[in-house]
């Protein structure tokens, strides 16, 4: 298994090549029947009336920001699916606030705690799997009756354990783990949008 990099490269294609060579390896062990379960989820939820919250640190919190740009937006785009998506890891002021005044592991509980409501749903991305401040939400989530999911890297950590669903990047590579994360939030996002098109709005084909 390709691991974290350290250490000095033979050159920057050599590297390009093993990289791309085990991602793709990696992307074939993903478990796409679990894809195909939180999507289904997500599509009901994105038909209710209740939030999905989702959070990570560093890369993970890119992809959380991201992942609500594209289900809020992308997925509302030609469809009558109005998402209700909020990311914990969007507010510097309040995460900081937190992390000052209270404790950094924290920062998503917090949050979760002043906006959330039972049959709620969090995602959760942490290539660990073991980050305090994830482990508090999801744990924060399941006893307030908030359906838990996780996107987690290397051996899926505390996080795989304790969630309803997990989709696991076996991987000890944190740009692979992250860059699949991403290719999952997109395969949603489209997935979901792609099949709640209105009629009216799918391209037709001429032959």
């Amino acid at each position: 298994m390709f691991k974290f990099p350290n250490g000095i490269i033979d050159s920057p294609k050599s590297f390009a090549e093993k990289y791309l060579e085990t991602l793709a390896e990696v992307s074939k062990k993903i478990d796409l029947e679990k894809i195909k379960k939180i999507s289904d989820l997500l599509s009901k939820y994105y038909f209710s009336k209740n939030n999905v919250f989702v959070c990570g640190n560093g890369g993970s919190a890119a992809i959380s920001n991201h992942f609500l740009c594209d289900h809020l937006k992308g997925i509302s785009t030609n469809t009558n699916l109005l998402p209700k998506i909020i990311s914990l890891s969007a507010n510097i002021e309040v995460i900081t606030a937190v992390a000052n005044d209270i404790e950094y592991g924290d920062i998503f509980a917090f949050q979760l705690s002043r906006l959330a409501k039972p049959k709620d749903c969090l995602i959760t991305i942490s290539s660990s799997g073991n980050s305090k401040n994830i482990i508090n939400a999801i744990k924060w989530a399941k006893k307030n009756k908030i359906r838990t999911i996780s996107l987690s890297g290397f051996d899926g950590g505390k996080a795989k354990k304790i969630s309803d669903l997990d989709i696991n990047i076996p991987c000890n590579n944190y740009g692979i783990i992250e860059d699949l994360h991403q290719s999952i939030m997109h395969i949603l996002a489209q997935s979901i949008r792609m099949n709640n098109m209105r009629e009216k709005d799918i391209p037709k084909i001429n032959f």
